[in-house]
């Protein structure tokens, strides 16, 4: 009798699951951040923490995780999701709004801290190619974190939530090649750290100008295709089999899975599905992060921080006042006031989730000596702990800077093209088309949503704001803009579309202007009691055009033709929500 083989990591699978359906929750609960929840889980129920009890006592070797190594392959899927949605923000358009920010302060901020740190690793003993790959690493902040601390804040539209996010965003561009330059540096032979550099950098132009130009001719016409169906599995499927299949294609090349992520999202950032990918993948993207977190907390060993406790503490804080010190510099001088440059210097202090993977690369080609590197894993993974209090301390002391410093001028307008008074338009047909135009004549920002691929492909393609979309999911319209947009306009042609529509938006947007097209006084009526605030029934305005001409043929004066008709009009749109005509 053959034996039978269980599904490969399937305990490990099982138990992360479980402590996410219970940890998830009470994170949220306490207000605990994400990131640090899954960390310090990661430290308790790891190798280093509980695990270390897993031989003597059995039953608690079900509840914890004795290696890294299944948790590992599951964590690097996350990675890549990571780095997939990083590239699907990674629009061409919006580098190029963000350009000054994004390459000129991020590529500083990122080159002056990896030569300072650099410099410092360097001083301690640690041989060129070490004290490099330590520089780089932990010039690295966490988007994770700083992401999610602007968010609770409600400060991602403002212009230190935008400049954080343009430094993240290069640092993020940045892990790539890094990976790559560590892997040459850790290949043997005496190939020099420049033209190792050199090496890193075209192979990862080539390899990225290759596949983006493929994967162009390819996965916008297979989307096109493929989403007429308009089946939720399907588009699912798609996005899966881009994203797995080019991080592969990377992968036989040589370089990162990683890298072939964020090709994937490069690619369909540009793509009139964009949004509907975001929407597909976040859960899982959710989900996935937070095993990688909990993979990074147990690489993590507390009794390390007993063994040097002055030293790991005393990096910390160095790490912090080091990188605080450059950002602030970098923001000042790129034009935010003292306090928000020193609020954001102190916000992108830490170390960030890149600097684990670095660091475990390098210690497995032999660029980094284990004890080296699991003291800066320690150093990285206590300065994301401590991140939300030094970012609490930097916003109070920046308050403070602002308070006692002399008025300066205000700095130009936002960082970020970020929609706002903009309408939005649910269904492109004939007459969301129309509306598009008006808009376009009288220079009103406007993005509409269809859920027809073919049709949205050609207006895309156009350069026209036009994306695939259900106007009745929530988190799409939120993407956006809906939370600044000066009205939404629904045009569909499906009048159970349109009353879900309205139904969806005014549950979530109570004070938002809703425009709803009807087809008849009978739907016209349904959508203002789902609530609507203005209806214009096809019928309606057909019959008031009509008479229109005819009582102008007949001789009506046009002053009086004029009001006659607004009058009609007032009384049977009031009609519809039972009131009286203003």
């Amino acid at each position: 009798m053959e034996e039978a083989h269980a599904i490969p990591h399937l305990r490990e699978t099982l138990e992360f699951l479980a402590l996410a359906g219970v940890l998830v929750p009470l994170l949220q609960r306490y207000r605990v951040n994400s990131v640090l929840g899954f960390l310090a889980v990661g430290i308790l129920v790891g190798p280093f923490g509980l695990g270390r009890l897993a031989s003597e006592v059995p039953l608690l070797g079900w509840l914890v995780f004795p290696n890294l190594d299944a948790v590992s392959v599951l964590a690097e899927i996350g990675v890549m999701f990571l780095m997939f949605m990083i590239g699907l923000e990674l629009s061409a358009e919006r580098l190029w709004a963000m350009r000054r920010w994004v390459f000129v302060a991020g590529n500083a901020q990122v080159l002056v801290s990896a030569a300072a740190i650099g410099l410092i690793a360097a001083a301690f003993g640690n041989p060129l190619a070490s004290a490099l790959v330590v520089g780089l690493a932990l010039s690295f902040s966490s988007t994770a974190v700083v992401m999610q601390l602007l968010s609770s804040r409600r400060e991602l539209g403002t212009p230190i939530g935008q400049a954080s996010f343009s430094i993240l965003l290069l640092q993020d561009l940045a892990v790539v090649p890094v990976l790559i330059l560590v892997g040459l540096l850790g290949q043997p032979g005496d190939t020099s750290v420049a033209a190792s550099m050199a090496i890193a950098i075209g192979k990862a132009v080539a390899a990225i100008a290759l596949i983006y130009l493929l994967g162009r001719s390819v996965i916008r016409p297979v989307f096109r295709q493929m989403a007429t169906s308009r089946q939720a599995d399907t588009f699912m499927a798609l996005t899966l089999l881009s994203t797995l299949g080019i991080a592969s294609l990377t992968w036989l090349a040589g370089l990162s899975m990683a890298l072939g992520a964020l090709l994937a999202g490069l690619l369909l950032a540009e793509t009139e599905f964009r949004h509907e990918v975001e929407i597909t993948v976040d859960p899982f993207r959710g989900l996935l992060m937070g095993l990688f977190f909990l993979s990074v907390g147990m690489s993590i060993d507390p009794l390390e921080i007993l063994r040097a406790p002055l030293l790991l503490l005393g990096s910390v804080a160095a790490l912090f006042a080091l990188k605080a010190t450059i950002v602030a510099t970098v923001m000042r001088l790129g034009g935010l006031s003292r306090g928000k440059a020193v609020e954001a210097g102190l916000l992108l202090g830490q170390g960030g989730e890149f600097a684990f993977i670095v660091f475990g690369l390098a210690m497995s080609l032999g660029l980094l000596a284990e004890q080296t590197g699991r003291f800066m894993l320690l150093v990285v993974g206590l300065s994301m702990f401590a991140a939300p209090l030094v970012a609490e301390l930097g916003r109070r002391l920046g308050a403070r800077i602002e308070r006692v410093a002399p008025p300066e001028p205000p700095s130009e307008a936002p960082i970020l093209p970020d929609l706002s008074g903009h309408v939005v338009i649910a269904g492109y047909g004939r007459v969301g088309q129309l509306l598009g135009q008006l808009f376009d004549s009288q220079g009103i920002r406007y993005v509409a949503i269809d859920p027809d691929a073919r049709l949205v492909a050609g207006f895309h393609a156009q350069g026209r704001p036009v994306f695939v979309g259900d106007a009745s999911r929530g988190e799409l319209l939120r993407r956006l803009g809906l939370d600044e947009a000066s009205a939404i306009v629904l045009t569909m042609d499906h009048s159970s579309a349109a009353l879900r529509a309205v139904q969806s938006i005014r549950r979530e947007w109570p004070r938002l202007p809703i425009l709803a097209r009807a087809r008849d006084e009978r739907h016209a009526l349904a959508l203002r009691e789902a609530g609507a605030d203005t209806v214009i029934p096809e019928a309606l305005e057909s019959a008031l055009q009509l008479a229109a001409l005819a009582l102008a043929r007949a001789g009506l004066p046009g002053a009086v033709l004029s009001g006659l008709l607004e009058r009609e009009r007032e009384q049977r749109i009031a009609s519809f929500g039972g009131g009286e005509p203003a």
